[in-house]
């Protein structure tokens, strides 16, 4: 199970760095009429940061197969998907505008462009959550030692 786990981390790293490439693409600083972020840079960077060091950390747990390792990846664990509820809660509003407003509304003035993470696909969103919490619940078994070692 715990390479299982492996497996699922590294999906979802994958699906977010696609979104990372995504909002570092669009996120253009110096965009006439763009929206900004709703995304914390700080956020984003400690949520990629703490990734890494959790995957890290995981694979350190595979080759010396220390418990506290493991525990200790599970931990960081908690704090990444704090932090990816964080940008989640943050991103859905932004997604909700892009869907438009109700019909028949009237003109609020000029449009303004999507922010960046409006460019994220709801189904790269919804791959990576679901990967998330599937990792963190394989981490949370190896880490409790069911399914063998």
């Amino acid at each position: 199970m715990r390479f299982v786990a492996l497996i699922a981390w590294f999906v979802t790293a994958l699906w977010g760095l696609y979104m990372l490439a995504v909002w570092l693409i669009e996120n253009d600083a110096t965009g006439q009429g763009k929206s900004a972020s709703r995304l914390p840079l700080p956020v984003i960077l400690s949520h990629v940061t703490l990734a890494v060091t959790g995957l890290v950390v995981w694979v350190a747990y595979l080759l010396l197969d220390r418990q506290t390792l493991a525990w200790a990846a599970l931990g960081i664990l908690v704090v990444i998907a704090l932090l990816g509820l964080t940008m989640f809660a943050r991103w859905i509003p932004v997604y909700r505008m892009a869907g438009g407003g109700p019909a028949g509304a009237p003109d609020a003035g000029p449009q303004r462009e999507m922010p960046a993470e409006g460019s994220f696909p709801v189904v790269v969103v919804f791959a990576h959550g679901t990967c998330a919490v599937s990792t963190v619940l394989l981490v949370l078994l190896t880490a409790l030692g069911v399914g063998g070692s």
